[in-house]
């Protein structure tokens, strides 16, 4: 990025240059962002344009809970949707979001208003832009069940709307995985009314369930791999011998194998390592080749 760009960057939005990633993604690892942004809905319409005029790259970040950065970091603009950008607001039996608002900030006030359909996102660290990226869930439930319609802008900044039956939802994909370009602005989630108090409790026995089973106490990115058709990922690689298998500051959690953690002091370089060796691993023992469900950029 030249200087005469940093500087039109700089008009558009706050802007932070070689901004430490590792304070932005759940791993706590990764090297700095070329350019870093927090924008506000008008911001961004602007920094996506200034993005296409100029030729910079521009990755759209959620809340890092699904995100690994590279120790080299990132080249041109990440934009993250975050704070600025993270208002909900309960219309009837809908539950509006803005793209930034936390998915555990989004079933709380669903909770709040006794609106059921949420409980199973009470605990999944993600944003919701993120969220339906990823078509996220958790305990039998997932965003394709509640969800109604998104906003996106494009990357000439018009402002797009689609209606869920357009969103391919799938396990653990969307259109947005497959056709980039669009950054998601807005969800809408339809739900049913319930009982107050029978929801708090629903939402808080999840949650007792994944303090029980998940290595929270670590830096991680959640379950690193995607549930194999017919399989679990997470027994595949305990059955492969890899519990506490560990490279540097990065390991396979012996609390539940799905997680690669930050143990301490990991580097990226090692998680990847740890990803690398597992996958070779439970293919050599059982022929199943497991692929991320983090992202890695």
């Amino acid at each position: 990025m030249t200087e005469l760009q940093k500087q039109k960057l700089s008009s558009l939005a706050a802007v932070r240059f070689e901004e430490p990633m590792k304070e932005h993604i759940s791993f706590r690892v990764g090297g700095p962002a070329e350019a870093y942004v927090e924008p506000t809905v008008e911001e961004l319409r602007s920094l996506l344009a200034f993005a296409k005029e100029e030729g910079i790259k521009a990755l759209i970040l959620g809340n890092g809970s699904n995100v690994l950065v590279k120790d080299e970091g990132i080249r041109g603009l990440v934009i993250a949707i975050g704070r600025p950008m993270a208002e909900i607001r309960i219309e009837g039996e809908e539950v509006v979001a803005q793209a930034g608002a936390l998915l555990s900030s989004v079933a709380k006030a669903a909770c709040d208003a006794g609106l059921s359909g949420l409980e199973f996102a009470g605990g999944i660290p993600g944003s919701v832009g993120g969220a339906v990226v990823m078509n996220a869930g958790a305990y039998g439930g997932e965003i394709a069940d509640v969800l109604v319609a998104v906003k996106t802008i494009d990357a000439d900044g018009q402002t797009i709307s689609y209606a869920v039956s357009q969103l391919d939802l799938s396990y653990r994909h969307s259109r947005f995985v497959d056709i980039p370009g669009e950054t998601i602005t807005e969800a809408r989630f339809r739900l049913q009314k319930g009982d107050r108090e029978a929801i708090r409790e629903r939402m808080q026995e999840f949650n007792r369930r994944r303090r029980e089973k998940q290595p929270l106490e670590y830096p991680s990115a959640g379950s690193t791999f995607k549930r194999p058709t017919g399989y679990f990922a997470g027994k595949l690689i305990e059955e492969a011998g890899l519990s506490g298998f560990r490279v540097g500051g990065a390991m396979v959690s012996d609390k539940h194998c799905g997680f690669v953690i930050n143990a301490g002091g990991a580097t990226a370089a090692d998680i990847l390592a740890v990803i690398a060796h597992v996958k070779e691993e439970v293919e050599r023992t059982s022929g199943v080749r497991l692929e991320e469900e983090v992202r890695i950029v």
